[in-house]
């Protein structure tokens, strides 16, 4: 069959699309490099100026007002043990680095999300795409980021963005495709405009989803660690990679169970957050 049928040079095709890409938009990529680098590199001077303590703290007194007592006293418990192993400094580098993707893939996912819902004709087109970012392998986001951003924090936020947006989109479309039928025609009966439905209906009913939707989103962008790392993003990944590298096993140990921590910390109190704010809507409803 190969014999018989020419193949095409797609590979061939894909790269010197890259290159034009890099060629013709690198002033522009290295201005959004400056700016991401900027962002992470910022956020882990602020978080770093905090005594380690305090900062535990603080983290512990938002969990305990967003989520429960026990989350909270997680929060502190696993903060100072993590501080106790001596990786407080990279985690704060892998919690930039997963924060700044996360915001960005919410601020970026959501939009698109609302657009989706409201659109037939932009799902048909979205739904496939997500289809292809959720089944690529998370290694693949890797290569053209190295491209179009060298190595360092940088190509690990984008991929993590891209990898992390498909539930954050998904979970807003669906959330608001859900709100009751009922609800919608009252709100036409009363002369709503569609913005306003929107706005005042849709988005606050459907808010319990689209948490669920950055929960997932932050549980991918964590799993991306130590993948970035291989390109150079800094933090707990870093270390998790040169453990495996150097085979050593206490270290990776160490460094895992570190990771565990912050990603149980982040996934409870985004839960909550979205618990929190159904009951509310069931109250006042």
């Amino acid at each position: 069959m190969n014999e018989l049928l020419p193949r095409l040079p797609f590979a061939d095709w894909i790269d010197s699309g890259v290159d034009w890409l890099v060629s013709t938009f690198g002033s522009v990529l290295d201005g959004i490099a400056n700016v991401l680098g900027g962002v992470v590199e910022g956020a882990v001077t602020v978080l770093d100026m905090v005594p380690s303590i305090l900062l535990a703290i603080i983290f512990a007194l938002i969990a305990y007002f967003i989520s429960t007592r026990k989350i909270a006293l997680f929060t502190l418990i696993g903060l100072l043990f993590i501080d106790y192993l001596g990786y407080w400094y990279p985690m704060l580098q892998m919690l930039a680095l997963v924060l700044t993707s996360v915001f960005l893939a919410v601020v970026i996912g959501i939009p698109i999300g609302i657009w989706g819902s409201q659109k037939a004709g932009v799902r048909k087109v979205v739904n496939p795409l997500l289809d292809l970012m959720q089944t690529m392998p998370a290694f693949v986001y890797l290569i053209p980021a190295i491209f179009f951003f060298n190595i360092g924090v940088v190509p690990g936020v984008v991929a993590s963005v891209i990898f992390a947006m498909p539930p954050t989109i998904r979970l807003t479309m669906l959330g608001i495709e859900q709100v009751p039928k009922d609800l919608i025609e009252a709100t036409e009966a009363f002369g709503s405009t569609a913005g306003q439905r929107l706005m005042k209906i849709q988005i606050p009913l459907a808010k319990p989803t689209i948490m669920a939707g950055v929960n997932q989103s932050i549980m991918l962008a964590l799993s991306m660690v130590v993948i970035a790392s291989m390109v150079g993003a800094p933090g707990l990944g870093e270390e998790v990679y040169r453990s495996v590298t150097q085979l050593k096993t206490g270290v990776g140990v160490e460094t895992g169970v570190s990771i565990v921590i912050v990603a149980i910390i982040l996934d409870r109190i985004t839960q909550q957050a979205g618990i929190r704010k159904k009951k509310i809507g069931g109250k006042l409803s």
